[in-house]
C-alpha cells in the first residue's frame, strides 16, 4: 500500500481558537495551563483529522504558539542574552513570547526578535539570532512531549524539524554579514551535536521516521553551503536508529538535485506543483531511499486534477513499488482549516475549492487510486465532475476583460511626455516645498472604526450612518496632518478593511470565504481573497472617499491604490492561466481607478 503522509497542519483551529486563546493569555483572561489545554485539545483533533483521512504518518512539531521556527530556537537554546534566560534552565512559554513580540505576562520586556517572511509564502517567521561563541543545548521539551502524547493518542508519529542548514542559513548575527559567510557553517560543529542529541531522543521514544526541512535546497546556494550538505548528513545519518525524510519544498532542486541525492538519508520529498525536477534523473539515483512526491497544492485552495497526477505516478509506481509516498507539496499551514463550514459561499464555487481537510481526503483518493482500491471510484469521479463544471462555467472568462487584454499588448509603455516637462507642470500645480513630508496612508483602525464596520455588515448599521462615521474619521485625519503641518495629506482609509479585502470585494473576479483564515504570523490571520475568474471594475471604488477628503483642506490629498502585484500575492490566485494574465487584468482595473482619480481632482496618487 502507498504510505500517506503529511507535512505539517495549520494550526490555529478551524475558528482561530489558537488565537483566541493565545491573545486571551497575553491579555491576562487564560492562565497558562488554560492555554496549554488548549492546545493540546487541537492538536489531539488535528492529529485524529489526519488518521481518520487515511494518514500512515502524522506530522509532530508542526504545532507552535507562535512561529515553528522559534519553537526549535528555543529548543536549541537559541534566546538573545537581552531575555535573560538562565542558560541552565529550560526556555519557558513566556520567554519564547517575549522574544517574539518583546513582553509576556511575565518576564522583563525588551526588543522583540526579528520577524521576516517564510520564503515566498504570505507567512512570517521569527528570524533566529546568533551570537559569534553561539551554544546550543536541549532547553525545552515541548516537542518530546507532543511524540509522547501523539503515540498515546494511537498515532504513529512523524516529528517534523528544520534541518541544520535550512536554520543557520536562515539565521542572523551581529558577527554574520551575509547568509554566504562561512562564520554561520562554523557554527555546525557546535549545532550538530546537538541535532543528533534530539534524533536519539526521537529513536528512544519509538520513534521510526523523523522528517527535516532542508527548503533551502531550492534555493541558488553558495558552494560553501552546498558542499557543507554532505558532511552534516554523514553525521546525522549515525546518529540514531530514527530514519531521515529530507524534505524540500517551495521549487525544484535544480542545481542542489544531485546534492539531496547523494546525502545518506532514508528518503527525499520533492514539491511536485512548485517543482519540476527530472524525475528520469532522480529514480536511478535513489539507491533504496524512499520518494515522496507532492502532487496536492499545499499553497492554494483549488481542487487537484487527480487523473494528471496518477498519469505521472503509475509508471514510478511500478519502479519504486511501496518505496513511493505521497502528500501534500508542502506543509498545509498555508492553507484554510474546513471547506465544509463554509456556509456562505455558492455551491457551485464551493466545489472547485480544497481547504485543508479537503486536501487530506485528496491525498487519500490519489492513494487508493494509485493502489488499485475500487472504493476511491466515487471520489474521483466527483473530483472530474468538479473540474469538469470549473472549466466550463462562464464565470471563469469574460470576453470583455480578454479583449482588453489583448488589447492592451498594443499599448505604448512611455509616459507622454518626458520627465523635465512632467516635474514642472507637477512643481506648478502643487506649489511643494523641496522636501515635502507626507504618510505611507493608512492610520489606526480605532476600536470604534472596528465597531461601526461589524455593525454595517451585520446589518444593525445602515449605509448612510456607516459612511457618515467613516467621513467624521476622514476629517479628523485631514485635520491632524493640518496640525502637525504635513505637505501631502492622506484620508486615512478608514473605510478599508484591509488593503486588499478592499478590492477584491469590489472587484469582479474575486469571492471571500467566511473562515478561510490562514495564519500570517503569532496571532495574526488573515482571509485572503480568491480571485476565481477575470477581473475587472464595475464601479469606481475609491474616488468619493478621496473626493471627499480633498474637499476638507487645500492641501494636496494623495488617492491610494493597492498595487496589482501586492493584490495578486496577497490572495489566492486562479490556477487555470498564467499569474502574469491576472497581474495584467488586476492592473487594467486600477489604471481605470487612477484615470478616474485624475478626472476627480486628484493630484497625487500612491
Amino acid at each position: 500500500m502507498t504510505t500517506l503522509h503529511n507535512l505539517g497542519f495549520p494550526r490555529i483551529g478551524a475558528r482561530r481558537e489558537l488565537k483566541q486563546a493565545v491573545e486571551a493569555y497575553w491579555a491576562g483572561d487564560l492562565q497558562q495551563t488554560e492555554l496549554e489545554h488548549v492546545g493540546k485539545s487541537l492538536r489531539e483533533r488535528h492529529w485524529a483529522l489526519q488518521a481518520e483521512a487515511g494518514l500512515d504518518l502524522v506530522p509532530v512539531g508542526d504545532f507552535a504558539w507562535y512561529d515553528q521556527i522559534l519553537e526549535f530556537s528555543c529548543l536549541l537554546g537559541v534566546v538573545p542574552h537581552r531575555f535573560q534566560q538562565d542558560n541552565e534552565q529550560p526556555v519557558n512559554l513566556d520567554t519564547l513570547f517575549r522574544m517574539a513580540r518583546g513582553r509576556a505576562p511575565t518576564g522583563t520586556p525588551a526588543a522583540a526578535c526579528e520577524m521576516t517572511k517564510w520564503f515566498d509564502t504570505n507567512y512570517h517567521y521569527i528570524v533566529p539570532e546568533l551570537a559569534a561563541d553561539q551554544t546550543f543545548r536541549i532547553a525545552r521539551e515541548s516537542l518530546f512531549e507532543q511524540v509522547a502524547e501523539a503515540q498515546a493518542q494511537g498515532h504513529t508519529p512523524k516529528p517534523v524539524i528544520p534541518g541544520p542548514l535550512t536554520y543557520l542559513y536562515l539565521s542572523k548575527g551581529d558577527s554574520f554579514e551575509g547568509a554566504d559567510d562561512n562564520g554561520k557553517l562554523a557554527l555546525l560543529d557546535s549545532l550538530i551535536p546537538v541535532y543528533r542529541q534530539i534524533l536519539q531522543r526521537l529513536a528512544d521514544q519509538g520513534v521510526e521516521w523523523v522528517q527535516i526541512d532542508e527548503p533551502i535546497l531550492v534555493l541558488d546556494l553558495p558552494d560553501s553551503w552546498q558542499r557543507s550538505y554532505l558532511r552534516v548528513y554523514d553525521q546525522l545519518a549515525a546518529a540514531s536508529d530514527c530514519k531521515l525524510l529530507l524534505a524540500t519544498y517551495f521549487g525544484g532542486l535544480e542545481n542542489n538535485l544531485f546534492t539531496a541525492l547523494e546525502l545518506p538519508v532514508d528518503g527525499l520529498h520533492l514539491d511536485r506543483v512548485r517543482g519540476n525536477d527530472d524525475l528520469g534523473q532522480v529514480v536511478p539515483r535513489l539507491g533504496d531511499k524512499v520518494l515522496s512526491l507532492g502532487y496536492i497544492n499545499g499553497r492554494n485552495i483549488w481542487r487537484t486534477d487527480l487523473d494528471a497526477a496518477l498519469d505521472a505516478l503509475i509508471s514510478l509506481r511500478n519502479e519504486l513499488g511501496e518505496r513511493l509516498w505521497l502528500a501534500p507539496s508542502c506543509s498545509l499551514l498555508h492553507s484554510p482549516v474546513d471547506l465544509d463550514q463554509e456556509d456562505t459561499l455558492d455551491s457551485e464555487l464551493k466545489s472547485w475549492l480544497s481547504f485543508a481537510k479537503q486536501k487530506l481526503q485528496e491525498l487519500a483518493l490519489l492513494g487508493g487510486a494509485l493502489d488499485g482500491d475500487s472504493r476511491v471510484n466515487a471520489g474521483l469521479q466527483s473530483q472530474r465532475d468538479a473540474l469538469q463544471a470549473r472549466g466550463l462555467s462562464n464565470r471563469i472568462h469574460n470576453p470583455v476583460v480578454g479583449k482588453r487584454l489583448a488589447d492592451a499588448g498594443n499599448v505604448s509603455r512611455d509616459r507622454n511626455s518626458p520627465f523635465a516637462e512632467r516635474i514642472a507642470k507637477q512643481q506648478q500645480a502643487l506649489q511643494l516645498p523641496a522636501f515635502p513630508t507626507t504618510t505611507i496612508g493608512s492610520f489606526p483602525q480605532t476600536r470604534e472604526i472596528r465597531t461601526a464596520r461589524r455593525d454595517w455588515k451585520t446589518g444593525r448599521l445602515d449605509d448612510a450612518s456607516y459612511t457618515e462615521q467613516m467621513k467624521q474619521e476622514i476629517a479628523r485625519c485631514i485635520r491632524y496632518q493640518e496640525e502637525v503641518e504635513l505637505d501631502v495629506l492622506v484620508h486615512g482609509e478608514a473605510e478599508r478593511n484591509d488593503m486588499v479585502e478592499y478590492f477584491g470585494e469590489l472587484l469582479d473576479g474575486f469571492v471571500f470565504t467566511r473562515f478561510g483564515w490562514v495564519q500570517s504570523y503569532g496571532s495574526r490571520c488573515v482571509k485572503p481573497p480568491i480571485i476565481f475568474g477575470d477581473v475587472q471594475r464595475p464601479e469606481a471604488m475609491t474616488v468619493a472617499w478621496a473626493q471627499y477628503a480633498q474637499s476638507l483642506t487645500d492641501k494636496p490629498v494623495k488617492g491610494m491604490l493597492t498595487g496589482p502585484v501586492t493584490i495578486l500575492q496577497w490572495s489566492f490566485v486562479r490556477d487555470d492561466q498564467p499569474r502574469a494574465d491576472t497581474c495584467r487584468q488586476i492592473a487594467l482595473a486600477l489604471r481605470d481607478e487612477v484615470q478616474d482619480l485624475e478626472t476627480a481632482g486628484i493630484k497625487v496618487i500612491q
